[in-house]
């Protein structure tokens, strides 16, 4: 794997190298274009699929998210070098092998269509047409309008994101349970307010009367107390920090406080005690999870503040500081800050949420994007603001509601029309903020929730967001077709009576796009 990883590096770097200038031209020559053009009202957007890698082409997004040199991620990468057991030249098979030397190396292997869908387009020099509209219809009203599978609701929109042009619409401006794709448009409402640098800090704040210490909760769902990190903030860290502050205070013991008022409202979700989802607070540790695990369903404490609290004072202990129960309060303006520790920026949080459909990691980005803009950090003021930001953009919110930013919320709606208009935003070259919006897509048969899906056809050529509730099926993302090209997709059923077979309908749909 490593030698294939090597083997193919080079090609893509000359890849990033070509296309780059010609990246970099196109966004110097569109950028005031974009400023100075209204929008027009059939979302003809000039968007920022230039090149039909996108924001997935080498030299693009090197810095966002978990990319290497090539513009790449290094894990999906080998992974598909894995899959795929012969490719490259043809060296011989190794010793024995007729007409080969012994000792001879196999045939390198290659990542194949992996690397066509993540930036290694058959069309460097420039982007071909799309399908036409015609051509869509045939393909896709089989599988999207005939299909019983599908249920009673469904609706669907496939856009050209070099354009941002319709080229495909079934009751496109048609309001549905949108499910887990909400958390597109939670991820493109908290990346414009507070932007990709932005980190989420949990700290300890030491009140001068009363030696008070409190853990100020900073509504990092990712905070760990795991002895690895991995490079998430950690509470480990954070408790070493401390009881270095204190004692050079000379402080031994102390009474020891939590304070998650960062967030407001209820805590509890609309669905109840789930096992998709802790309780909503600014403060907790590994997402309140009872088990080993990091995404997907897990049990969960019934009070993660609390949990976290008291966690933090067992840390404590181990450095010689002694507390006593821990219990709510709030940190006045008078504290002195001890010690922090900070999330990985946002853009990283993103991808996370995006991938393995974090469904804590979505409620909290919501709430946070209510504290950025000014609204109430709860469930409703979180779907405003959410609903404000959009708006903001000049994005298609008619119809649209937001009751959560993880789409658990069955009350959600959202139009295919407004998805697709997300995806395009993404792919501007004049927001590269909302880059890890697509970077974050879990890669068909590679990654996060599709990870399972897309076993034969294309894998590697579709990045979509899925979405599952009990009678609602829903994907949205971008698809490369097999010209390079790069096409962004919402498909949403509802009142769906078999999860499978409308699951398997819609990566039909999606694979014939990719594969026509």
């Amino acid at each position: 794997m490593a030698r294939a990883a090597d083997a193919v590096r080079p090609r893509l770097a000359r890849f990033a190298r070509a296309t780059g200038p010609r990246v970099a031209r196109f966004a110097r020559a569109t950028a005031p274009r974009l400023t100075r053009i209204t929008r027009p009202k059939t979302w003809q957007y000039t968007a920022g699929a230039a090149t039909a890698g996108l924001a997935l082409a080498a030299g693009v997004v090197t810095a966002a998210g978990p990319w290497d040199s090539t513009g790449q991620r290094t894990a999906e990468r080998d992974r598909a070098v894995a899959l795929d057991h012969t490719g490259g030249a043809d060296h011989g098979h190794g010793a024995g092998a007729s007409g080969t030397a012994p000792g001879s190396p196999r045939p390198a292997p290659s990542a194949g269509a992996v690397l066509t869908g993540l930036g290694g387009t058959s069309t460097p020099g420039g982007v071909k047409a799309a399908p036409g509209a015609e051509n869509l219809a045939d393909l896709l009203d089989p599988l999207l309008k005939d299909d019983p599978g599908l249920g009673g609701h469904r609706a669907a929109a496939v856009v050209d994101l070099t354009t941002g042009k319709r080229l495909y619409g079934l009751d496109s401006d048609a309001a549905l349970t949108p499910a887990s794709t909400t958390k597109i448009a939670t991820a493109v409402a908290a990346l414009t307010a507070m932007g990709p640098d932005h980190r989420l800090t949990t700290r300890t704040a030491l009140e001068p009367d009363t030696g008070e210490l409190v853990l100020v909760g900073g509504g990092d769902p990712t905070l760990t107390a795991r002895e690895e990190a991995h490079g998430l903030a950690g509470l480990r860290t954070l408790a070493e920090k401390t009881a270095a502050a204190l004692k050079k205070r000379d402080v031994r013991k102390v009474t020891l406080s939590y304070d998650t008022t960062l967030f407001a409202g209820p805590d509890l979700h609309p669905i109840g005690v789930n096992e998709n989802l802790a309780r909503v607070t600014a403060l907790m540790a590994d997402e309140g999870r009872t088990d080993d695990s990091t995404s997907g369903p897990a049990p969960r404490v019934p009070d993660p503040a609390d949990a976290a609290a008291r966690t933090f004072a067992d840390l404590l202990k181990q450095h010689g500081i002694t507390t006593s129960p821990p219990g709510p309060s709030k940190a006045t303006g008078r504290a002195t800050t001890l010690a922090t520790v900070s999330s990985p920026p946002l853009s990283a949080l993103v991808e996370r949420m995006l991938t393995n459909s974090d469904n804590d990691l979505a409620e909290a980005l919501a709430r946070h994007t209510a504290v950025a803009t000014g609204k109430r950090a709860d469930f409703a003021g979180a779907g405003a603001a959410i609903t404000a930001r959009l708006k903001q953009l000049g994005l298609p919110v008619d119809g649209a509601r937001f009751h959560d930013g993880s789409g658990l919320d069955r009350t959600d709606l959202i139009t295919p029309d407004l998805l697709t208009a997300l995806l395009t935003e993404a792919a501007d070259p004049a927001r590269p903020q909302l880059r890890t919006v697509l970077t974050g897509l879990p890669v068909a048969h590679f990654t996060g929730t599709l990870a399972g899906r897309y076993t034969d056809g294309a894998a590697g050529l579709v990045r979509a967001k899925t979405g599952t509730l009990t009678g609602v099926n829903t994907l949205a993302g971008t698809v490369t077709t097999p010209d390079g090209h790069l096409l962004g997709f919402a498909f949403l059923a509802n009142d769906t009576t078999d999860p499978y077979t409308a699951q398997t309908t819609l990566d039909r749909a999606a694979t014939a796009l990719a594969l026509p």
